[in-house]
């Protein structure tokens, strides 16, 4: 079976052929024989006689997207055929013009650098300079050329160096197995922490990535290197992002009270890009290969001793690849000193989560009930609790309101939190009640007090049912009729009820009218039963 090359290495040939190049020397510098070079050239010169026989005139390249194309071995168009797109990167492209063969466009160089800054394509550039220059060259070596021009080499990766006490990297990866008590294997992940300029680390083992155990192992990192670095990066992982977003991201408000307990700030990297944080990457890396590849434990403790001491007797005391220096001396020599001194106490331990605010306007937090302001019904909360109180904060983390822990099932209940609407007038005690008897009068208010003198709390309600009376009688009325009850000694509410009845008005008959435009004369209904009869 016969051997064919690859389309890109045919191009190849062709164009090293038509830049003047022997067949020997095309075969040496591609590694195949002068006669396969050879028969491919003349496989390529019958194509185009086929095409071109009965018109000898040259067709430029079809540009419609509805015209069919036929190719040849060169990838050249025949006929009205769309020309073939060299692949990008290819051999071709990288071809240099060996010497004594110009390209045609370099008389037009200043033109083409200027339509190249308009952003104009190579296609767009070659119609141009055939039309305003009269260019007699093909839309290929425009392509070329203009692929030259393009070549850039890419920028370096540049390398962040921080100063001591700067930066920290934390990331989380998978770590060994441990054994269970039934015998099967749990999957743990490992916590990493690396100080930017030492490269010292803490390395600690999880069942969960919460965010009470990233900040349980944040934590113990600090009080581990005995500072905190002013930055920490992180990726958005759940337990430490709620919201990933590169220039605005949103911080579980928990972590955010961490950093402020510790001084210390929060920079998530952008989505999809460790490189950001190289540093624990590779970090995680050298754990995973070094420390724990191979090894089972029977617990997180077991698992979590061993990585401290490897931490201490191998992690530190290697000549690290980069700086070239013992990572614990340059530790203990620059950055131990420039890390930001301890808080006087742990970060206190709260468990935290978001609430809905119930209709009755209360909030649940371990099976016990507790009140907000009216005004945060149906909206959600923040809530933080521990074993003494339940504070509450708005979604700007202010906080509303606190109460002290009670037993599940029990409701807790803020007075200031109960709207004045749903307050009824017996709630709002007896004092309240007779002040506002004095709105009607002196002896309405007289009458209430000799009342409530007389049968105590028992009388509130008849007190708020003479305050009732105001809706359907005026202030006057309820005044006479309190001044005949006070002046009778008669201390039922039914009494000064039938007062104001009597006194009331009688209602108003109308006057039957006997004479009325519209009304005829009796005469006239006589008549008019006598014709009926």
């Amino acid at each position: 079976m016969a051997n064919y090359l690859k389309m890109a290495q045919v191009q190849l040939i062709l164009q090293l052929k038509d830049n003047g190049w022997s067949n020997r020397r095309i075969g040496q510098e591609l590694g195949i024989h002068r006669e396969t070079v050879g028969r491919y050239f003349k496989l390529r010169e019958q194509q185009v006689k086929r095409a071109t026989k009965g018109d000898s005139s040259r067709q430029e390249p079809a540009e419609s997207p509805g015209e069919q194309a036929t190719y040849g071995l060169s990838g050249m168009a025949l006929g009205n055929s769309k020309p073939a797109k060299a692949p990008p990167g290819s051999q071709v492209d990288q071809i240099k013009v060996p010497p004594g063969s110009t390209s045609q466009c370099v008389c037009y160089h200043k033109t083409i650098v200027s339509k190249l800054q308009q952003e104009l394509s190579a296609r767009r550039i070659y119609q141009d300079l055939s039309i305003e220059h009269n260019f007699t060259g093909s839309y290929y070596s425009v392509r070329r050329y203009v692929g030259k021009l393009r070549t850039t080499n890419p920028l370096p990766f540049r390398r962040m160096e921080c100063s001591p006490g700067m930066e920290a990297q934390v990331d989380f990866g998978t770590a060994s197995s441990i054994i269970m008590p039934n015998g099967r294997r749990k999957r743990s992940y490992v916590f990493r922490i690396v100080l930017s300029c030492s490269r010292k680390a803490y390395s600690e083992t999880v069942f969960h990535q919460t965010t009470d155990n990233f900040l349980r192992c944040m934590e113990n990192a600090f009080w581990y290197f005995g500072g905190v670095p002013q930055i920490i990066v992180i990726d958005n992982l759940k337990a430490a992002v709620s919201k990933a977003d590169w220039y605005d991201p949103e911080i579980v408000p928990k972590l955010q009270s961490f950093c402020i307990h510790y001084g210390t700030a929060i920079l998530p990297t952008r989505p999809y890009m460790p490189r950001h944080k190289g540093k624990v990457e590779n970090g995680i890396k050298y754990v995973k290969l070094n420390a724990l590849k191979g090894r089972v434990f029977n617990s997180l403790n077991e698992q979590n001793e061993y990585l401290l001491g490897w931490e201490q007797n191998t992690a530190d005391k290697r000549i690290h690849g980069t700086t070239r220096q013992q990572v614990e001396k340059v530790f203990r020599e620059k950055e131990k000193t420039a890390l930001k001194e301890l808080p006087a106490g742990y970060f206190p331990s709260f468990s935290e989560a978001r609430r809905s605010v119930h209709r009755d306007g209360y909030i649940e937090v371990d099976k016990s009930y507790y009140s907000v302001p009216p005004e945060y019904v149906g909206r959600k909360v923040w809530v933080r609790w521990d074993g003494r109180l339940v504070r509450v904060f708005d979604s700007r983390m202010h906080q509303i309101t606190m109460h002290a822990k009670i037993e599940p099932g029990k409701f807790k209940t803020d007075d200031k939190h109960i709207h004045q609407h749903k307050r009824s007038g017996i709630e709002k005690g007896a004092q309240w009640l007779l002040q506002r008897t004095f709105l009607i009068g002196t002896y309405s208010h007289r009458w209430a007090k000799q009342l409530f003198d007389i049968r105590g709390v028992t009388s509130q309600r008849a007190i708020l049912g003479l305050l009732s009376l105001s809706r359907k009688y005026s202030h006057k009325q309820i005044e006479n009729a309190c001044q005949k009850a006070l002046s009778h000694g008669a201390w039922r509410l039914r009494t000064v009820r039938n007062i104001i009845e009597q006194d009331a008005p009688s209602q108003q008959m109308m006057e039957f009218m006997e004479e009325h435009p519209i009304i005829r004369g009796m005469s006239d209904y006589q008549d008019f039963v006598e014709n009926n009869e």
